[in-house]
């Protein structure tokens, strides 16, 4: 009797925390634990964490971590095998989610229901890209292909498919850790355009969410629609990358992403509506008492609304959490917040273990526990208790949620607590229930719904167009550079002391555990020494090259942004902690080189150019031989091409030397065989490096045997895309290089390289073992293949 009174409750705030914890623990594991570990450990931990005795939590914990160790197996068994080769085959099924249609492509989610050359692929998300061809026109919206799917339409196509594969940078989006959250299988391109064919119209409720999605264009025609579409359907499609990054640095992004506070404010409606039926027909109270039709009424407008608006994370929380309270109020068995949250979170993660790598989970939940521990547990008297009782959650929420933000996206928004002030009630209160009562109009009758989102429209607009100049300061957002993991709890435990109760003694403590995180150490390149970071950017080229109080761009990859930021080299500054570099050499004018630059030219519009004499870069300066300079005891020498080039073309791509006290890099671009002979010829004694990028991509074009010989270096670096079409880099070449004595690393394997010259001598770090995942598909492929990963990859043909 004495262990089942101090047991923990099953589903307590103690077992809810360690099932969190263990699940944490598991996708911070560099490898999975072994198959037949998991599944006794989970068997045993869940017998622990039912039977009622003390150490109930600490079952939770070994039962968090196995059981999502079981889930990451199972996603990774359903995933397209790692190392295999790109495969056509012939699908029918149906488009899921809402499709994006951008500059030349559309993308959506497909469930495939019909595979028969790849039986496996049955039951399987395929993430599906439809690019309009390469040569001629693209289609326009009226020729169907790709701009005629519809989400819930049942279509067949002709399909190239593949692992999930993702570009590893610092500081980068994951793709693959995307994938596993979103049960995305595999990644698959349609080939044959002309033979796709749509063998059912559209239908179900991802069909109604895209009608009445382009119903609030057709009716407002107004450019605030595209916020409507997202706060009434979570339809954020819309939205262009100024949009986001204007959100950002307003810290507004959460309204926009459809917040639990959303959810509740239509659970408060849902009540309303319940109340004014009862108080209009009081005879339904001898059926059904008033407060258990309440409580019912607030979690069916709460789950109606999170299914309407797509099931974002937060929503899906907080429907969670109205739909266990409404549950308990019904059977008059009443449930505390702390109850009804850890209840909340055991009921997502047992499903769904693996959702602890969303940022939403931890925003969402860690939001709602912060204002739980701090604020008073009764509410406010009068309008001055309310509005104090405003401002104390949102400066809670603000200080208890900045760790979190400066670890999943960092950085933060300077002004974001001062603006959330006034912009939290104006959209919650005002705009976010208009979009609403729109889209409930419409859907009794088409049209109906006009009127509320052009209201919603107009409100939204006055305050987004009075945000627009913070919203554009330059220093809006407070970028911070990557922490030791480590930093993230400590700066947690700082901001709990912080908000320990007055006379605790936490200002200064807090202050000291916070520093790791928000003033990271940033190693740059001492006097002479010299860092190089080439860039995954797929089938292309991007070197970052760093030097004490200087930054060079030499190339800037192809392009990564859509119409808005670039999304690789930028990000990779922050993560550093690099100030922009000022000035940037493009080898040549090829789009896989130089495709980056109108994202880049918008973010930094003082960005000095260096290109070959004839380039078609407005404004750029002439990379040329005999160019030369020196920042922070480190020479830049520009050995090609000759002044009289004219072309801007892979021969006359620019190279250059750079020297610093402990070595030398060599950065050739893509020139082939006459511009290495050329080089040969001019001065081989200038070719000889340390490093080298190899040129063009390990064409089987360059790196002749006798320039290979004359560079010698100890490190040769191949920039090229995962099985790329040119096949590149050649494996004759591969192996040209390492007959030389140099090993031979490509970003397709290592992901982003980053290299040290410095008084330690050559050191070297690739992303993909640094910051190694047990989703990693690379990391997979290599512990399976049999041949090298690059040897595969030559065995292409040449393009």
């Amino acid at each position: 009797m004495v262990a089942e009174r101090s047991a923990p409750p099953l589903s307590g705030s103690g077992c809810a925390a360690g099932l969190v914890l263990g699940a944490l623990a598991c996708v911070q594991l560099p490898v999975l634990p072994p198959l037949w570990l998991c599944v006794p450990l989970a068997i045993v931990s869940a017998a622990g964490w039912i039977l009622p005795w003390r150490r109930r939590a600490w079952a939770a914990v070994l039962f968090g971590l196995s059981w999502a160790s079981l889930h990451g197996y199972w996603v990774l068994e359903n995933q397209l095998p790692p190392g295999g080769p790109a495969q056509d085959v012939q699908v029918s099924g149906r488009v899921i989610d809402l499709p994006q249609r951008g500059a030349g492509y559309t993308r959506f989610v497909f469930l495939v229901e019909e595979a028969d050359a790849l039986p496996s692929l049955r039951g399987r998300r395929l993430q599906i890209t439809w690019n309009d061809p390469w040569r001629g026109p693209p289609a326009s919206s009226t020729d169907g292909g790709r701009h005629a799917v519809r989400a819930g339409a049942h279509w067949e196509l002709s399909l190239r498919v593949r692992a999930p594969r993702s570009r590893i940078n610092p500081g980068g989006f994951d793709g693959e850790r995307h994938a596993l959250l979103r049960g995305i299988s595999g990644t698959g391109t349609v080939r044959d355009p002309a033979s796709a064919r749509e063998r059912q119209t559209a239908h179900g409720l991802p069909a109604w969410r895209e009608r009445s999605s382009a119903a609030i264009v057709a009716q407002v025609a107004h450019p605030a629609a595209r916020f409507v579409q997202a706060l009434a359907l979570g339809d954020t499609r819309g939205l262009t990358d100024a949009d986001w990054e204007h959100l950002r640095a307003l810290g507004l992004t959460h309204l926009v992403a459809i917040s639990g506070f959303h959810v509740g404010v239509v659970a408060g409606f849902g009540v309303m509506l319940c109340r004014a039926l009862w108080w209009l027909c009081p005879a339904l109270g001898r059926y059904w008492p008033r407060p258990q039709s309440a409580a019912w009424g607030a979690a069916l407008a709460a789950a109606t609304y999170a299914v309407v608006a797509g099931g974002a994370l937060p929503t899906v929380r907080a429907a969670l959490m109205i739909g266990l309270v409404a549950l308990a109020r019904a059977g008059r068995r009443p449930v505390g917040a702390g109850q009804g949250l850890a209840l909340a979170a055991v009921v997502m993660l047992l499903p769904a273990p693996l959702a602890v790598l969303s940022a939403g989970f931890w925003l969402s939940f860690g939001g709602v526990l912060w204002l739980m521990w701090c604020l008073p547990r009764t509410g406010p008297e009068g309008i001055g208790g309310g509005l104090r009782g405003f401002l104390s959650a949102q400066g809670v929420a603000s200080l208890g949620l900045l760790p979190l933000c400066v670890a999943l996206f960092g950085g933060t928004a300077r002004l974001g607590p001062l603006v959330n002030l006034p912009i939290i009630p104006w959209w919650t209160l005002l705009v976010v229930p208009l979009s609403l009562l729109g889209t409930g109009l419409h859907a009794l009758h088409d049209g109906a719904g006009r009127w509320a989102w052009r209201a919603a429209a107009w409100l939204f607009e006055l305050s987004w167009q009075a945000l627009q100049p913070l919203a554009l300061h330059p220093q809006a957002m407070w970028w911070l550079a990557e922490a030791p993991p480590w930093a993230v709890p400590a700066a947690l435990l700082g901001v709990f002391w912080w908000l320990l109760p007055r006379g605790a003694g936490g200002g200064m403590a807090g202050l000291l555990l916070c520093l790791p995180l928000l003033w990271p150490a940033r190693h740059a390149p001492a006097e002479g020494e010299l860092e190089l970071l080439v860039h995954d950017v797929g089938q292309g080229t991007a070197v970052l090259v760093r030097t004490a109080r200087h930054a060079l761009w030499y190339d800037v990859g192809p392009p990564t942004g859509g119409d808005g930021n670039e999304r690789i080299l930028v990000p990779a500054l922050r993560a550093l902690g690099q100030a922009p570099p000022q000035q940037a050499m493009l080898s040549h004018d090829h789009l896989d080189h130089i495709g980056s630059l109108p994202s880049l030219r918008r973010q930094l519009p003082g960005l000095r150019l260096l290109a070959p004499p004839g380039s078609a870069i407005a404004g750029a300066g002439p990379c040329q031989q005999g160019l030369h300079w020196q920042w922070d005891g480190v020479d830049f020498q520009v050995l090609h091409p000759a002044p009289g080039s004219r072309h801007a073309e892979n021969e006359d791509s620019c190279v250059v030397r750079i020297t610093g006290r402990h070595g030398v890099v060599l950065l050739p671009g893509d020139i082939g065989r006459p511009a290495e002979q050329a080089l040969l010829q001019a001065s081989p004694a200038a070719l000889k490096a340390d490093v080298v990028l190899v040129p063009h991509h390990g064409s089987g074009g360059s790196s002749s045997a006798p320039w290979v010989a004359a560079v010698a270096p100890r490190l040769a670096v191949v920039s090229a895309g995962h099985q790329n079409r040119f096949g590149h880099p050649r494996l004759d070449v591969v192996q040209r290089w390492q007959a030389q004595g140099a090993e031979v690393l490509a970003t397709a394997e290592s992901g982003a390289i980053r290299v040290w010259l410095g008084a330690q001598g050559l050191q070297l770090r690739e992303q993909r073992i640094h910051a190694s995942r047990w989703w990693d598909g690379a990391g997979r492929a290599r512990s399976a293949a049999i041949l090298s990963p690059i040897e595969q990859a030559a065995a292409g043909p040449e393009g």
